[in-house]
């Protein structure tokens, strides 16, 4: 389970001579993991793909890489490339991802995983057939903020869990159109995984209500769903808005324990604070760069990239909490050592099954709706 990033150097996980040659695929959220990449001692190459050759050829001169393909077909083909990141629209990345691994990739892919049901389904027998790495690249599991409340956890000072609250409120209106087709839950991982990662548990069971409705939309404004996780007494809360919601962007997650609750801060740089029983105080969340090997760890802090290179959501997301570099490192390490990822593909699947049947059960008045089986897998 996601909680820290191994700090082993590239020298001693090398294999077959060489470091990785990686194809980073759509480069406007993208482009902010390319340097990550170019500076992992793990990486010999990076490769670029955007379909539009202009913008490519900008931006692949710019940071100075030579390969570059406007067809992903192109990278497929290409015998070279080890492994693909995938940060290309949503409606792509289950066709992408199963079309990259039976070309014999390893896939590294934006959230959602998918969509539907069936296509996360497709996703996790395409990972057992080829027995290629597969790590869905969640960034709130990565964040300073989650490692922080992971270490408590681990040491005990939380007690024991007794409730755990998700939600990611976005303004989406200026993002491109295919986004106004989604309903809100269907991009639910941001609020979902830091509750299941720390809980350590498989959504099980999910019952959501939705509420209000969109200008122009067919879906709810707002989607609240309750999930009763597997094997537990534990319950989680998780909310989620695209459109027409007057909100500050909030990507948040609290806990709360018999001994320590933590909750996310109200407003942007008003801090997080932490309840030792009935009495608050604001925490200083530290940083975690020193997880990662040297020549990354500078990534782990906001407005490095440059205006050209930043992107809305890294941007509206002050930073995505440090994440990308921990994102990085841990699909370059489980590559070289040969082992799954930390969110591999029945993870993945069963964070986002989860906003896929609550979006189900609020078409149904809040039916109970069951996560389905292949998700619970571990």
């Amino acid at each position: 389970m996601p909680a820290s990033s191994s700090a082993t150097s590239g020298s001693e996980t090398r294999t077959a001579g060489r470091g990785l040659r990686v194809a980073v695929v759509g480069l406007g959220f993208g482009a902010e993991f390319v340097p990550i990449y170019q500076n992992h001692p793990l990486v010999e190459d990076v490769v670029l793909c955007r379909r539009d050759p202009r913008s490519l050829d900008e931006l692949a001169d710019g940071f100075g890489i030579r390969t570059r393909y406007s067809d992903f077909e192109a990278v497929l083909d290409d015998p070279g490339i080890d492994a693909v990141h995938l940060c290309t629209p949503i409606p792509l990345h289950a066709g992408q991802t199963v079309a990259a691994l039976e070309a014999g990739k390893h896939v590294a892919c934006s959230v959602p995983m998918a969509t539907t049901i069936d296509e996360c389904e497709a996703i996790v027998d395409a990972v057992q057939r080829t027995g290629l790495t597969y790590m869905m690249m969640e960034t709130r599991v990565y964040s300073r903020e989650f490692l922080y409340v992971a270490a408590l956890a681990a040491e005990g000072s939380l007690g024991r869990l007794q409730f755990l609250r998700g939600a990611h409120h976005q303004d989406m209106a200026d993002w491109p159109e295919y986004w106004r087709t989604l309903p809100p839950m269907h991009y639910a991982t941001h609020a979902v995984s830091p509750l299941l990662a720390l809980a350590d548990r498989r959504a099980a069971v999910v019952n959501c209500l939705g509420s209000g409705g969109v200008v122009g939309g067919a879906w709810p404004a707002f989607e609240s769903a309750l999930v009763r996780l597997d094997d537990s007494d534990l319950a989680v809360e998780v909310s989620r808005s695209m459109f027409d919601v007057a909100r500050e962007y909030t990507e948040s997650f609290s806990v709360y324990g018999s001994l320590r609750s933590f909750e996310w801060e109200q407003t942007l740089n008003a801090g997080p604070v932490l309840f030792d029983g009935e009495k608050p105080r604001s925490v200083d969340v530290p940083d975690y760069a020193d997880l990662l090997p040297e020549a990354v760890q500078r990534f782990t802090t906001q407005g490095l990239y440059g205006a050209p290179l930043s992107n809305p959501s890294f941007v509206q997301g002050s930073g995505h909490g440090g994440s990308h570099p921990h994102l990085v490192h841990e699909f370059l390490q489980s590559i070289a050592e040969g082992r799954p990822a930390s969110i591999d593909a029945p993870t993945a699947a069963n964070w986002t099954c989860v906003g896929i049947c609550a979006h189900t059960s609020a078409l149904d008045d809040g039916s109970r709706v069951h996560l389905p089986g292949f998700t619970l897998a571990r």
